[in-house]
């Protein structure tokens, strides 16, 4: 498999071909927005990486058609084409101003490369160079663009490799962007959702941070200290094994009188037992589930679905790794159900006063030991992002961000209630997960 992997990576060249600024087509001014506290915890991950690749015709045409779309959206979404800076008691805000450089886009070809070998369901070392900002922090969004792009043509079709910087939006604003600039793209005169770009209205409290970011040399992906142990798999769940998950969870429910357990959670159990029965740990030891929670309507008062930065929180269970392994699924899914249920805007509150207090910038490995920790989500429409040739044909996540448990969940590419599952595990638990019957039968 290694070997295997070597030689695709091998044939994955890349060549890049220009390298220019995208920049709103209008003049907006100077505009200043402070981080809030559901920011500034991700200072210290890397760039949120995102790959979609598309069939497609006449690639000048198709680039031409993407930057100007481009250069309409990035009116409503200016903070995109803004740096991070600080104001004069050290608060980070987004600032932007007509003159900076705006959006990194960059154009390359690798015409030997289809759409079929970019759809591989093993690792993500070999699409590295088909995304920008390898291993690059979002601290140096100080003098990098907050937004980068590679568009790269295939033998058949179109890269289209992002890189946002996560200190200034979640999952669900990156997907509120992406799907809007498919809008202007598709011939829009203007975009259906408007961005709520008032962070202060969710958090209003000003914590100064004493950070500088590392020195820059191009894609930094010495800082990335990437774990060579590390393997990453994308398994594909049908509408048909979701519902037989769901249903096996749900067959034996607790007559506590709590609600049926969701998709969501019988999912989540599902990886959770798997993985911790494929890393052979002791009954005693600690596992963690972490789910990072969107909370736009757990806030109070509720924020709109359009509220652009990060209203995400991780919400933590733990148990014994023998608790998870042996008691049938609903166990697990209980945990998982009444910590994501007791995360009320109180919870919420609460964690933002003790970070306040003794801030902490985490790394984007602190989910917790022995963790199976989701980011994404399966609501996210991806495969909707249609920007008018067609709807892509798959999309993955970078390599940023990745240790050992990570998963990224996404909608399937057949649609209903289909879901991709991400998977970065180290090699030997890899291994095992994938002779696991009872896990990999019901997938793919």
């Amino acid at each position: 498999m290694a070997a295997e992997l070597g030689k695709k990576e091998e044939i994955l060249k890349v060549k890049v071909t220009s390298k220019t600024h995208v920049k709103p087509n209008k003049k907006i001014g100077k505009k200043e927005c402070q981080l809030v506290t559901f920011d500034l915890p991700y200072l210290a991950f890397y760039y949120n990486q995102k790959l979609l690749f598309y069939k497609g015709a006449e690639f000048e045409e198709i680039v031409k058609k993407l930057k100007e779309g481009l250069e309409v959206v990035l009116v409503e979404f200016y903070q995109l084409a803004g740096k991070l800076g600080k104001d004069e008691e050290g608060v980070f805000r987004v600032e932007y101003g007509d003159e900076m450089e705006g959006v990194e886009v960059v154009e390359a070809a690798s015409e030997d490369i289809s759409i079929a070998d970019l759809a591989v369901e093993e690792g993500t070392s070999a699409l590295k160079d088909f995304i920008p900002y390898n291993g690059v922090l979002n601290l140096e969004g100080i003098h990098r663009p907050l937004l980068a792009l590679q568009l790269t043509k295939l033998k058949d079709g179109l890269a289209i490799g992002c890189a946002f910087n996560h200190a200034i939006l979640d999952g669900t604003s990156t997907w509120h962007f992406m799907s809007s600039w498919a809008e202007i793209c598709n011939g829009s005169k203007s975009i259906s959702a408007q961005p709520y770009l008032d962070r202060t209205q969710a958090r209003n409290t000003r914590v100064k941070l004493d950070l500088s970011p590392p020195p820059s040399n191009g894609d930094a992906s010495s800082n990335a200290k990437a774990d060579p142990n590390l393997r990453e798999r994308v398994f594909k769940f049908s509408e048909a094994a979701i519902d037989k998950i769901k249903s096996k969870v749900n067959a034996n429910a607790p007559s506590d009188g709590s609600k049926p357990f969701s998709t969501f959670q019988s999912l989540s159990v599902h990886i959770w037992r798997h993985v911790t029965k494929a890393r052979h740990l002791k009954p005693e030891d600690y596992t963690v589930f972490t789910v990072f929670a969107d909370c736009r309507k757990r806030v109070d008062p509720p924020m709109p679905d359009t509220y652009f930065g990060n209203l995400i929180q991780a919400v933590f269970t733990v148990t014994a790794a023998g608790l998870v392994s042996a008691n049938p699924p609903e166990f697990g899914a209980s945990m998982i159900q009444k910590a994501i249920e007791a995360h009320n805007s109180k919870a919420i509150e609460e964690r933002n006063k003790e970070w306040e207090s003794s801030p902490k910038i985490f790394e984007f490995k602190d989910a917790g030991v022995n963790c199976v920790a989701v980011g994404s989500s399966p609501r996210f429409r991806v495969y909707e992002v249609d920007f008018g040739w067609g709807k892509p044909e798959g999309v993955r996540s970078g390599s940023n961000n990745r240790f050992d448990g990570m998963v990224y969940l996404y909608q399937g590419k057949s649609g209903g209630r289909s879901i991709d599952v991400e998977i970065s595990l180290e090699a030997p638990t890899m291994e095992k997960l994938e002779k696991d019957e009872s896990f990999v039968l019901i997938s793919n």
